[in-house]
């Protein structure tokens, strides 16, 4: 059987997380946080990041952001991790889902409209096994409809759409270092943005709903804060942001590594064209688009059989 996943982890991500241990100045959110966050926003073209424990808390971050609440519409893609859909119910919201395109696993573009009521707040796009959504039409209906757009790009970081990096593009997008993603801080997320409200709202939600962090209650040599939301502990540790710092470094390399993987899945499957399919990608990462393909197909013929 194909293993889920496993990590690459080297001897100086070992040193860069010893490094943070020895130091013994913050354990948890400290300077190294902000630092993976400004590494991130960098690589990818964006303004803001928001760094967290997990993809899921970067998706709740997002609709929290967003101003989702009850008696708001979301619609997201029918074929998803639960996260995608669960963060829209976190807030009261209800998840309105979309079929999907058979050429790509990603949301449906042209039944978005028919599910659009007035109720409707967003839409969550997700790049499904790292494929991504078509975005210039999705914008479109955005656009229309006064929606904001979110995307869940768990699968895609490091990828680009039509010249643009995956995180550069939506209003709020959510990226994933669970481990058997491009890049892993062992669990952690991080929600980006170029819209400062959103980030604000998005670091409020991180945190409590505080409306001081540590940094700016020690500018003003003073413990006192307000909680301003019911937010809630979705911090993520120096250490762990550390370690995504020094797997940042290696991205690019790990992308070139899954695409020489993915021409050794082309060669073994040669003799079995009904495995091998190719469809529309706009994307890098052929290998975790491929390894699901075959998975999926497989399971099918197995049901079938």
């Amino acid at each position: 059987m194909i293993a889920y996943g496993k990590q690459t982890i080297e001897k100086d991500d070992i040193e860069a997380v010893l490094k943070v241990l020895e130091e013994n100045t913050f354990l948890t959110t400290g300077p190294w946080v902000s630092e993976f966050e400004k590494k991130m926003c960098t690589y990818i073209g964006c303004q803001y990041g928001v760094a967290v424990n997990s993809g899921t808390a970067a998706l709740h971050c997002a609709t929290f952001a967003a101003g989702i609440q009850e008696g708001d519409e979301v619609i997201v893609p029918a074929i998803s991790f639960v996260a995608s859909a669960n963060c829209v119910l976190y807030q009261g919201g209800k998840p309105v889902f979309c079929d999907i395109d058979p050429e790509t696993l990603n949301i449906e573009v042209s039944k978005i409209e028919e599910l659009i009521t007035e109720k409707t707040k967003a839409i969550i796009m997700v790049d499904m096994c790292g494929q991504p959504c078509h975005y210039d039409k999705i914008r479109e209906i955005c656009n229309q409809y006064n929606l904001i757009l979110i995307h869940d790009a768990a699968h895609s970081l490091g990828g680009k759409y039509k010249g643009n990096k995956v995180g550069s593009y939506a209003d709020i997008t959510c990226l994933s270092f669970h481990p058997v993603k491009n890049i892993t801080t062992c669990e952690g997320g991080m929600m980006v943005t170029n819209n400062e409200y959103y980030y604000k709202r998005g670091q409020s939600c991180r945190s409590h709903g505080i409306c001081r962090d540590f940094k700016e209650r020690e500018k003003a040599n003073s413990h006192y804060y307000e909680m301003n939301d019911l937010g809630f502990n979705y911090r993520i540790p120096d250490v762990l942001c550390a370690l995504g710092i020094n797997q940042m470094n290696k991205l690019d390399r790990f992308i070139t590594q899954r695409n020489e993987i993915a021409k050794k899945y082309d060669l073994f499957f040669e003799k079995h064209k009904e495995y091998n399919e190719h469809l529309k990608n706009y994307y890098y990462n052929e290998w975790y688009f491929k390894k699901s393909i075959y998975e999926q197909k497989n399971y099918l013929h197995f049901q079938k059989g």
